[in-house]
């Protein structure tokens, strides 16, 4: 069977990623190396995205995140393909969150699901809102914004990141009012 063709290059933390996606797509990648990453890596990344297009596809983790948010920075319109955590877990304990554990299923939803982030004036959710909807503090607080991350397909954030990733990925409130609604039913 042919492989579908991801036009797209697409920026994985490492080999093991690496190896992964050409399991299910032909696709060609770059490859972070860490969460450190170089000015030559981020040259590389920027040359990418004006040739052919990026998308961000790290594990849902603390080096994952700081991959993702320094290359939003030198790169906001790079696109971003997410994993949840679970989607991501390694069968064997002791291992770390990542790209490489998850099902053929989870990588092709997550890269026929990207995202590109909001160039600036969009419109924000209001806190309250959130408060209201029980993501930033709380008991469940934690467990709700996770699943919110999985149904938007924005990944997961702490309080401090929701409102961020919510306004750049232009999430309106009624789209946050359904997925909430869908979060509500699975708790």
């Amino acid at each position: 069977m042919d492989k579908e063709k991801i036009e797209e290059i697409i920026v994985v933390e490492g080999k093991d990623d690496t190896k992964r996606l050409k399991e299910v797509f032909e696709v060609d990648t770059i490859e972070t190396r860490g969460s450190a990453i170089n000015e030559s890596i981020l040259e590389q990344i920027e040359h990418a995205q004006e040739t052919r297009g990026v998308i961000v596809f790290t594990d849902p983790d603390f080096s994952g995140e700081k991959i993702r948010k320094t290359i939003m920075e030198a790169i906001p319109d790079a696109q971003h393909a997410f994993l949840s955590r679970r989607m991501a877990a390694p069968q064997k304990r002791g291992s770390s969150l990542g790209v490489e554990h998850a099902s053929d299923e989870a990588i092709i939803d997550a890269l026929h699901k990207v995202v590109t982030p909001a160039a600036g004036d969009e419109p924000k959710i209001a806190r309250q809102t959130l408060l209201d909807y029980g993501l930033i503090a709380g008991a469940q607080a934690r467990e709700r914004r996770e699943r919110l991350g999985d149904e938007l397909k924005i990944g997961y954030t702490n309080a401090k990141q929701l409102e961020k990733r919510l306004t750049m990925f232009r999430i309106t409130e009624a789209q946050l009012h359904e997925a909430m609604r869908k979060v509500e039913e699975t708790l």
